[in-house]
């Protein structure tokens, strides 16, 4: 199609990041736009609102000395479009595509919308594949399943970006591993963030099935809107036109929605709860239900959207938005972290709720329900008992209740904290099989007979962690 080659002249004002146009109703919402001023310098924008007497145009660089008697607005294409390549795999980008690993730009096969093509609800197939992260505390209670949106819930100073390289690494579709790939969405990283995200990739070899989109601190809050859109664009050009499994990390979504946030305010937008925009909701959503496995298609497209509650408030407006839209969350811990506990993922308030659909007898293991279901009551038994200690004493405790006070210690110590190990399921049910055989076989209630049969007094040498053994 060509675009007509139009320029509009009447800049009427800026507000932050924002240009307002007057004269531009024939502007498309979503098109994207060139600014130049009298010194010839050229500005990318999108426009996100038009009506009758002015278009808003969202400016994606630095606004400081744009000059509005010369600045004109020519239109480039009319909706923001990304061009994508099979061979962005292993390639890092800024937050709106441009290479920044020092290799020549893409050629793309392709130019897609970032806002992606509605997916029929109809053409939606069931999740029902489990994915292995490596990390017990995920595979065992929390489990991923192909084509599940799982979000992280974490705090300021915990360890999610550790938390996040792991997971890129380590994570496989068992029996799928040749077309499995990443795609990680960074927002607002401070440098020391950005090396440490490049260094990982690299030093693990994680970069080589990896597409990694990185939006610093410091650039405009316009791009951390797009970051995201250009990351789900890519991985659903993976998935759906190259039969790839894409795995989805978007770290932090918190620093997305106070850009969110920043925009609003530049438009002086009636705000929603916290100062954010009233329709926070509905944008979360758009990111997140581009999560799924479609009919007909090999490839999937799953999510793990990294948040950082403010005041680790888990009511909060974002954690609380995105808990409605997503299928679970997984509680980055503050207690366990400062036991040196890590990866610090408290079990007790985490949740995956199509852990059901992907795990059991031909997906993972017959007793992997019972034995989540075991771990989790008795470890919510040891922290019961831990307040009560707190208050009485341990001589007020029955010989069964110090067995219990010791598991959740080793629960914590050899499950929960496995450093950055890479267990298979497998391993991961050894270990739980390990802790929970020194509890009388009577207290394993959700545990059928057979597989006390099978499993229980099971041993291991070392218990992992730091070459400890257990004893």
């Amino acid at each position: 199609m060509t675009l007509l080659q139009k320029e509009y002249n009447d800049v009427s004002y800026i507000s932050g990041p924002l240009l307002f146009v007057n004269a531009a109703s024939d502007l498309a919402y979503n098109a994207i736009v060139n600014i130049k001023d009298g010194s010839g310098r050229v500005r990318g924008g999108q426009v996100i609102a038009v009506t009758d007497q002015n278009a808003v145009i969202q400016v994606f660089e630095e606004t400081r000395g744009l000059d509005l008697a010369t600045a004109s607005v020519s239109l480039v294409e009319d909706v923001a479009r990304l061009g994508v390549s099979k061979e962005m795999v292993g390639r890092r980008f800024d937050g709106l595509g441009r290479p920044i690993d020092g290799l020549p730009a893409v050629v793309a096969e392709k130019r897609m919308s970032i806002n992606g093509q509605p997916m029929n609800p109809a053409a939606r197939a069931k999740p029902e594949e489990f994915i292995q992260t490596g990390i017990s505390t995920i595979d065992v209670q929390t489990s991923l399943i192909r084509g599940q949106k799982l979000p992280i819930f974490s705090g300021s100073g915990l360890p999610h970006n550790e938390l996040a390289a792991q997971i890129a690494r380590q994570a496989k579709v068992p029996g799928h591993e040749g077309d499995f790939a990443v795609v990680f969405a960074a927002m607002g990283l401070t440098q020391r963030e950005v090396s440490y995200f490049t260094q990982e990739f690299e030093r693990t070899g994680a970069l080589a099935r990896s597409v990694l989109f990185l939006n610093k601190a410091d650039d405009p809050a316009v791009e951390r809107l797009l970051t995201p859109r250009m990351a789900l664009t890519t991985a659903e050009y993976l998935a759906f036109e190259h039969g790839y499994h894409v795995l989805v990390i978007l770290t932090d979504l918190t620093n997305y929605c106070e850009a969110l946030r920043e925009i609003g305010g530049a438009r002086e937008e009636i705000p929603g709860r916290r100062g954010f925009p009233g329709y926070m909701y509905t944008d979360l959503a758009n990111l997140y239900e581009r999560a799924g496995v479609v009919d007909g298609k090999p490839g999937s497209v799953t999510q793990i959207p990294i948040l950082s509650m403010p005041d680790d408030d888990i009511t909060h407006p974002i954690p609380d938005l995105t808990g409605y839209i997503t299928e679970g969350q997984i509680v980055v811990d503050r207690t366990l972290n400062s036991k040196g506990v890590f990866p610090p993922i408290n079990p007790l308030p985490s949740l995956s709720r199509l852990q059901g659909n992907g795990i059991g007898k031909g997906k993972t293991r017959a007793d992997h329900k019972n034995i989540s279901d075991q771990l989790f009551a008795a470890y919510a038994n040891g922290l019961d008992l831990r307040k009560l200690v707190a208050i009485t004493g341990e001589d007020a405790l029955t010989e069964t209740d110090k067995l219990y006070l010791k598991f959740a210690d080793d629960f914590e110590t050899y499950f929960i904290g496995q450093g950055d190990q890479d267990r298979s399921i497998e391993d991961s049910l050894t270990v739980a099989w390990g802790i929970l055989s020194k509890l009388p076989q009577s207290q394993l209630t959700r545990i059928s007979k057979d597989s006390i049969d099978k499993y229980y007094g099971t041993k291991m040498d070392e218990m992992w962690r730091g070459g400890r053994s257990m004893q």
